[in-house]
């Protein structure tokens, strides 16, 4: 789906990341960090240009990592899209990113992509859907997804136990297209406070927690920019601005035609809605108008198990929208996840071997995997399915390789077993040795008979011959 045109784009890409540790360093930020063998930044440049969504700004921080990303788009995206690359200092929110740019947004709409997202979910549908309703703000919500076992770091294991990842609270109208409500997760307490101007306003709203902010947002430049410059303390688009838009959209408007007997002074007036709450949690308010629907009982993960919605009179007064904030959800087939973790980068890239594997781009083999044709690989060595090995790598004889990436120009010794597991490029992994649900950055070297189980080894190190290591981050001092 072709865009309006005049979308600006703005992809915060980050630099170093401590929740990406110790994958991420100076020579790889998080923005080139590779998933399936390709940099994640791609990912999203990739769906921007399929969308026809050219004009671009990448925001990195930090003045190595900026370097290392302008690097890279001047020769992997030449001629194909016009990107401009913005540095801020380390560790800026999101709002001060977008404060650093601000000078450069021309456009009536800007679209706002975290550049961590690995998805498969049009941008062009979001920026259409945004303008159709000539929305404030348009926000992109996919099913939250279940992920591995937060006790642990480890990014293989079929045996890891399943968590569903912190809730986000959202209140939506009955057509689910406006965004009524909205908590984050590290905001989430035991009760929900609604508005009850809100709930006058709409008739009933649905509450839901089972949804993920994608950290997608198309927004009204004049809009944002104004909320900005009123705002000089908001930190973060998803936990500051997105939840002040929301709560400030309805006004209470009483018009001269219905209030005739009341007094002149109030005629035509325009006034700011009640701020006073409805609390909702596990029983019903016994002084509201409010009633259980069962049938939506499964949509909530167990911390909120109930939903409900208001019936309330509409005739009773009427609300003027001062701004419409809107929702756009992914498909049920659709993929969309974010790469902010070590866990996530394990699951992710398992995601590009399976389900989806469409996302890469690569075409799988009958065997389903992709070898590379400069690939060597010794007598009796195996490559199962849902495995990459790019260009270059070298495997010596009676090797295993299971549910795996392997990078560029590799050397891997005989008898070698690999499985679950992600290998960056320039890697040597002697003979005998054992890789099992780890992560090895590039420039690794492995000496004979060691062994990783659950382990993120960090660029450049050395891991010396016969040692074993479980579940443990190893790099460099």
């Amino acid at each position: 789906m072709e865009p309006p045109m005049d979308f600006q784009v703005v992809v915060l890409a980050g630099g170093m990341s401590d929740k990406l540790s110790p994958l991420v360093s100076k020579e790889l930020p998080k923005a080139l960090l590779p998933v399936a063998n390709k940099p994640l930044l791609s990912y999203v440049l990739e769906l921007l240009e399929a969308s026809n969504l050219k004009n671009i700004v990448v925001v990195v921080e930090g003045d190595e990592a900026a370097t290392n990303v302008e690097s890279w788009l001047s020769v992997a995206y030449m001629d194909r899209l016009n990107i401009e690359v913005a540095k801020t200092p380390s560790d800026v929110g999101t709002v001060d990113a977008i404060r650093v740019v601000a000078p450069f947004l021309t456009s009536t709409d800007i679209l706002i992509v975290s550049g961590d997202l690995v998805s498969d979910i049009s941008p062009g549908a979001i920026a259409a859907t945004h303008r159709r309703h000539g929305a404030a703000v348009t926000a992109l919500l996919c099913p939250a997804p279940v992920s591995g076992s937060s006790d642990s770091s480890s990014s293989g294991g079929k045996d890891k136990a399943k968590k569903p990842s912190r809730c986000n609270i959202v209140g939506l109208d009955p057509t689910r297209q406006f965004l009524l409500h909205v908590v984050s997760g590290a905001k989430v307490e035991k009760d929900i406070h609604i508005q009850k101007g809100i709930l006058r306003s709409v008739g009933q709203i649905e509450i839901r927690s089972d949804f993920m902010d994608a950290h997608v947002y198309a927004f009204k430049r004049t809009v944002l920019m104004d909320v900005l410059d009123r705002e000089d303390k908001f930190y973060s688009i998803k936990e500051d601005v997105l939840p002040y838009l929301v709560r400030t959209q309805l006004r209470s408007e009483i018009s001269a035609k219905k209030d005739n007997s009341a007094d002149d002074s109030n005629n035509g007036a325009t006034k700011e809605f009640p701020s006073e709450d409805i609390n909702i949690n596990s029983a019903v308010p016994s002084n509201q108008n409010l009633r259980w629907l069962s049938q939506h009982r499964e949509i909530a993960p167990s911390s909120y198990q109930e939903v409900y919605f208001s019936d309330c009179d509409l005739n009773k007064s009427r609300f003027k929208k001062t701004h419409k904030c809107c929702v756009y959800f992914s498909g049920k087939t659709q993929y969309c996840s974010r790469l902010n973790s070590v866990q996530a980068f394990g699951d992710i890239n398992r995601d590009m071997l399976g389900e989806a594997s469409d996302i890469t781009g690569y075409t799988f083999s009958a065997q389903n995997n992709v070898v590379h044709p400069t690939v060597v690989q010794g007598a009796k060595t195996t490559t199962g399915g849902q495995c990459i090995i790019a260009e270059g790598t070298v495997l010596g004889d009676k090797c295993s390789v299971k549910r795996s990436v392997i990078g560029r120009h590799c050397r891997i010794g005989s008898n070698v077993k690999i499985v679950n597991s992600i290998v960056m490029n320039h890697v040597t992994i002697e003979d005998n040795c054992t890789i099992q649900g780890s992560v090895i950055s590039s420039n690794v070297q492995i000496q004979e008979r060691a062994s990783l189980k659950d382990c993120q080894v960090g660029a450049g190190y050395v891991i010396t011959a016969g040692r074993e290591y479980k579940s443990e981050p190893l790099t460099k001092r």
